[in-house]
């Protein structure tokens, strides 16, 4: 049966060549906008271009603020700094995702506690959420929401919008609402995808975007912080600058920052991205439509989005029967050339996350065991 998929993603692409699994696309003013960037001189982290992609990607949005950084895990780590994520302290998120959203928490000093996805939205549980706190959390007398079990306050929950598929943030924030838990979204993977019509990443306090090679629009690496938060942006940006204070020659710091700024060279490359995205999005509904029809039709399950969402297929994602299943179909797309991936190891299970806390992670390890990432290049542009 794989065979016939190969055959069919090779019909796609209409070509005999390695077919990778997401590629970049330059087809606009990339070019133009790094020889006009290159031209200025100013290709580090001050420049026109990283303004007009921060401009470019509120807009967008619909977020009042944007803040560039290096990557999209700096863009979660300061995300996470600026609700009050610090030592000591808890965060709740899925052990479904990359490793970099664990990694962020702890790069703020705090614990993850790991809890289920659905199935339906590959994201966050809020039942699964709701089940942990009720039964592990109360609310104090300083009105912030501790972990009965290790004595440690639980700052914030953080969402991952899985493949691009929107989680079901409203009854997340629901949830934490009741506990009095700020809600980060990790929208990493989701630039483009709307929940209930709203972009992902304007729901939550604040949120982190990946522009990282792989994404729907890259930078080659970057990140961008989204909040609608004016004391939160003004924040963001004076600790990704290294925390200095503004200054015609003089350099002073005023706490400990993080030199996490995105060069203008990355920004230049952003707002041509960011010019292509329309049409990126429109292509990849197209592609993902021509898998569900033909997985239809051949026995195929193509995850779609979930109802109420409008998801940007960053990647197309087949669910098949098992574990068993799941590695023939890897083993035999990629001996053929076709690139496939399976999800991510849980994040419970790597070494460093082995200790933390976690909920019952049956839909976590059944997805796990059964999720494979297909090309998710529009065809015609590799």
């Amino acid at each position: 049966m794989f065979d016939d998929f190969v055959s069919f993603v090779r019909s796609l692409y209409d070509t005999e060549a390695f077919i990778p699994l997401h590629a970049p696309q330059f087809r606009g003013n990339e070019k133009k906008y790094l020889l006009e960037t290159i031209d200025s001189t100013f290709v580090s982290s001050v420049g026109e271009f990283v303004d007009r992609f921060e401009q470019s990607v509120a807009d967008y949005t619909g977020a009042k603020y944007a803040i560039a950084t290096v990557n999209g895990t700096a863009a979660l780590h300061i995300a996470l700094k600026l609700v009050g994520v610090e030592e000591e302290t808890e965060v709740i998120t899925q052990s479904l995702s990359f490793v970099a959203t664990s990694n962020a928490i702890r790069y703020c000093g705090a614990s993850p506690i790991f809890v289920d996805v659905e199935q339906s939205t590959l994201g966050l549980s809020p039942n699964s959420l709701k089940e942990f706190l009720q039964e592990n959390a109360e609310i104090r007398d300083d009105g912030c929401c501790w972990n009965k079990k290790s004595q440690k306050k639980i700052s914030a929950c953080v969402p991952m919008h899985t493949f691009g598929f929107a989680a079901d943030l409203d009854a997340i924030r629901l949830v934490c609402d009741e506990y009095q838990i700020v809600l980060v979204e990790d929208a990493a993977e989701s630039l483009g995808s709307l929940y209930k019509g709203q972009q992902t990443g304007t729901i939550g306090k604040t949120a982190a975007i990946s522009f990282n090679g792989n994404k729907i629009i890259t930078t080659g690496g970057g990140g961008m912080i989204l909040t609608n938060d004016a004391a939160l942006a003004k924040r963001a940006k004076h600790i990704t600058t290294t925390a200095k204070i503004p200054h015609q020659w003089v350099f002073d710091h005023d706490e400990v920052g993080f030199n996490y700024r995105l060069p203008n060279l990355n920004a230049a490359l952003g707002v041509a991205q960011m010019e292509a995205l329309p049409g990126y999005l429109k292509n990849k509904r197209q592609l993902a439509d021509m898998y569900q029809q033909w997985g239809d039709a051949h026995g195929f399950q193509f995850f779609r989005e979930p109802e109420g969402t409008c998801s940007n297929y960053w990647l197309n994602v087949v669910v098949t029967e098992n574990l068993k299943q799941r590695d023939r179909m890897l083993q035999q797309t990629n001996a053929n050339n076709v690139m496939t991936r399976p999800a991510w190891k849980p994040l419970h299970l790597l070494k460093h996350n082995v200790h933390c806390q976690t909920s019952n992670l049956s839909n976590t390890l059944s997805l796990y065991e059964r999720l494979v990432n297909v090309p998710s290049s529009p065809p015609g542009e590799k």
